[in-house]
């Protein structure tokens, strides 16, 4: 196993200091926010690391990727929320407690998408929820905007500023870094659950 992450930590390495690494981390960014489970973290680590001169392009990428990703993640919960957006729910486990969760849009929707936004909460599950309720998309847009380039910008800052030897501690520590991560992914998904 530790074999297999090293290679995908290489080959991960080579895509992000290659010339389409800004378009697959845009589209990471997008997909994510309405349906994929992998969040753009995963490439903005080693783009940052192989070309620290890049960071805030990077980082504003994935912002842009990301809040209009949401917007179409929005749109589905908002136009095709019998069709598309209630399996996607389903599929990750929600569907029971969105009513419940549905409710808090009415006092706390623009807290909900800066958490959404920038913690390990699933946000796909908030870009849809928004729609459904039809959260002000104002409101969601400065909020998505907001967090999701706070998330971005502090992590393409630290890994910056500190450079080689969080790249040394990456590759020291890769197979226990992924599965923190994995763990902290799903305790995301388990949290939001259990919290709404």
């Amino acid at each position: 196993m530790s074999r297999l992450l090293r290679q995908l930590y290489d080959w991960t390495m080579g895509l992000a200091a290659g010339p389409h690494a800004l378009w697959a981390l845009f589209f990471i960014a997008f997909i994510e926010s309405s349906f994929f489970p992998i969040p753009p973290d995963i490439l903005i680590i080693p783009m940052v690391l192989a070309a620290r001169h890049r960071a805030w392009r990077i980082a504003a990428v994935a912002t842009v990727g990301s809040v209009l990703g949401g917007f179409f993640g929005y749109g589905i919960g908002a136009f095709f929320y019998e069709t598309a957006g209630q399996p996607v729910l389903a599929f990750y486990g929600y569907e029971d407690k969105f009513q419940s969760f549905a409710d808090y849009y009415n006092e706390w929707g623009a807290w909900i998408v800066a958490a959404g936004g920038f913690t390990p909460l699933p946000y796909k599950v908030i870009t849809i929820a928004s729609g459904v309720t039809g959260l002000d998309p104002v409101v969601f847009g400065v909020a998505s905007v907001i967090s999701r380039g706070a998330r971005f910008f502090l992590l393409a800052g630290l890994l910056w500023y500190f450079g080689e030897p969080i790249r040394l501690f990456v590759e020291r520590y890769l197979a226990q870094l992924a599965l923190l991560f994995f763990i902290l992914l799903f305790g995301g998904f388990v949290a939001l659950r259990y919290l709404f």
